[in-house]
């Protein structure tokens, strides 16, 4: 018997080997369709787990650390391509949006989830908006990354995906305590506990990516390291000011962004190499982790959907956020297409299912289990309808953006560029 269930492990991960070259072989030409790697390993991972081919124990165990790794490696890696000087000048709709669209999406979430969930209380309907509010920068990598994207649109996304998780993370953990009904703390408490997280996060990331990066370049003008190795240094700089963060009382999420923003304006023109070390296993890191929440997750959750749970994620995903990131957006010189391409391009993931099993274990498992499959499933639903529209869209915006009279968003609309060969050597 255990042979047998040895071979049918070797069997599940033999295929998950197979799919991963196949997508690997024809990932350029899929990128244009309809057809993008979190949906592919969202549902390898559930097949393979429902065919019994996969060690299910294993897999759960892994499923923390891998998406907390790929989402920390994802979020430096995303904000070490901003162009922040031109950040600086355009920064109005990144901050409307995290500022006032993230607290109207949890409250009109509240809202929604205690009018389609009656016998919930109150608090845990918004601890439900709050999870379901941050947006998620894997799944956002198909539309930031498609070269017909203009570039201010595109920071604007980068910017909000990279900060919103960090940003709910303290309502979400303080309406989690709520729930739980065990917090003694006052609204000082949680009012200081918020501050922390907001002010040494992104202390924790300046500090690693201004060092890093400096201390990245005296290495390499010396000749004392290569690219392979500024690769590695690369991907612990990111993983260092998220654990700085954490051992310090900040937010590390929001630390390995604010530390990517720091190296990619030092090193950003000099060291090219980099990116293209870390882009490949930061998309390692992603698709095994969509594997995972797949393969441990995603049967259990299809399982416990109904009609009301449903109603609440489309409403989130078609409603809430589209009306958020509208209201939010006004006043600004954000065209209303742009409004209405940045409310939907709010896509759920890693964060949103990272976040529901941090908290599930603090509460009631009834209420509990429901979050966690409400998550979950907001996740797959996301990935498939934001996928399915990523590269259309982005297509469909940049054109239309292209053809508006001279503004700020016409004026930076990126073009296909020739594609450049994998540099393994220097010149």
């Amino acid at each position: 018997m255990q042979a047998s269930g040895a071979r049918n492990d070797m069997t599940g991960f033999f295929i998950l080997c197979l799919i991963t070259a196949l997508y690997s072989l024809f990932a350029e030409r899929l990128s244009s369709s309809m057809l993008t790697a979190p949906m592919v390993f969202l549902a390898l991972g559930a097949g393979l787990s429902v065919s019994g081919l996969l060690p299910l124990g294993d897999i759960e165990h892994l499923l923390d650390p891998v998406a907390e790794l790929a989402l920390v490696v994802l979020l430096f890696l995303d904000a070490a391509k901003l162009d922040v000087a031109a950040l600086r000048n355009s920064h109005a709709w990144p901050v409307r949006m995290l500022l006032l669209g993230l607290p109207l999406a949890i409250l009109l979430g509240c809202v929604t989830a205690a009018v389609l969930f009656p016998d919930w209380p109150w608090v845990v309907a918004a601890l439900a908006a709050a999870i379901l509010a941050p947006t998620d920068a894997a799944l956002g990598q198909a539309v930031v990354s498609n070269p017909d994207m203009p570039a201010r649109p595109k920071r604007a996304l980068i910017v909000e995906s990279g900060l919103n998780d960090g940003l709910a993370l303290p309502a979400i953990l303080l309406f989690a305590s709520l729930t739980a009904e065990v917090s003694d703390q006052t609204g000082r408490d949680w009012a200081l506990f918020a501050a922390m997280q907001l002010v040494l996060g992104p202390l924790a990331g300046i500090i690693v990516g201004a060092l890093g990066s400096r201390a990245l370049l005296w290495a390499r003008d010396r000749g004392m390291t290569t690219d392979t190795y500024e690769g590695i240094a690369t991907l612990t700089f990111a993983g260092g000011s998220y654990l700085l963060a954490e051992l310090i009382g900040g937010n590390g999420f929001i630390a390995a962004f604010v530390a990517g923003m720091s190296f990619g304006s030092v090193i950003k023109g000099r060291i090219r190499f980099v990116y293209d070390f870390t882009d490949s296993e930061g998309q390692l890191l992603a698709w095994a982790a969509f594997f995972l929440m797949g393969a441990a997750l995603i049967p259990e959750a299809l399982m416990a959907l109904t009609w009301p749970m449903l109603g609440l994620i489309l409403a989130s995903l078609f409603c809430l956020r589209p009306l958020a990131i509208w209201l939010s957006l006004l006043g600004t010189d954000a065209a209303p297409v742009t409004r209405l391409f940045f409310g939907w391009f709010g896509p759920r993931g890693l964060a949103t299912a990272l976040f529901a099993l941090v908290v599930v274990e603090q509460i009631d498992h009834v209420y509990g289990d429901v979050i966690l499959h409400l998550a979950v499933n907001t996740v797959w639903i996301s990935a498939l309808l934001h996928g399915a529209s990523a590269a259309f869209g982005a297509r469909w915006y940049g054109e239309r953006v292209a053809r508006m009279a001279p503004c700020a968003e016409s004026a930076e609309v990126t073009h296909r560029a020739v594609p450049r060969p994998h540099p393994r050597h220097r010149q």
